[in-house]
């Protein structure tokens, strides 16, 4: 199923606007089958191993204090193409320059307060999935995933 599945979260930030239904609605309306949710709030040491592909940038510090600052809806989504499919979804990572329509564009309040997360390549999708879930693909046929 490699290329089937993808990793969303929708950050604190949509959370507390409210956005988690709207946000949802679009995920359906795209044709994407939700597999697993969950609503956490991370520890900060959760949302460094989380981002750690990002330890060595400057916006570091301020995405651990932003994505630690409320809870998060984790998803699992199966389509098709997902990972690519929901990042045309999504809109690019700066909502002022997303597409109309996006995910980004609409709920977004910056690029550091961004909405939700997106994975970027099929293998971080597995990685992503299997963070925040016990996650194989006998599960997501399955419609199973057991939370971790």
């Amino acid at each position: 199923m490699s290329g089937n599945i993808t990793f969303t979260m929708i950050k604190p930030g949509a959370v507390q606007n409210e956005h988690i239904g709207p946000i949802l609605s679009m995920i359906n309306d795209a044709g994407f089958r939700i597999v697993a949710m969950k609503y956490v709030k991370l520890r900060t040491t959760q949302a460094e191993v989380f981002y750690n592909i990002h330890k060595e940038k400057a916006f570091f510090k301020d995405l651990i204090k932003f994505i630690t600052s409320g809870p998060v809806v984790a998803i699992i989504l199966e389509k098709e193409n997902a990972v690519q499919d929901y990042r045309k979804l999504i809109g690019t990572t700066d909502p002022t320059k997303a597409e109309e329509g996006t995910i980004r564009k609409l709920f977004a309040k910056s690029i550091e307060h961004n909405a939700v997360h997106g994975s970027d390549s099929n293998e971080n999708a597995i990685i992503e999935c299997n963070f925040f879930f016990s996650y194989s693909e006998k599960f997501a046929k399955d419609g199973n995933c057991m939370s971790v």
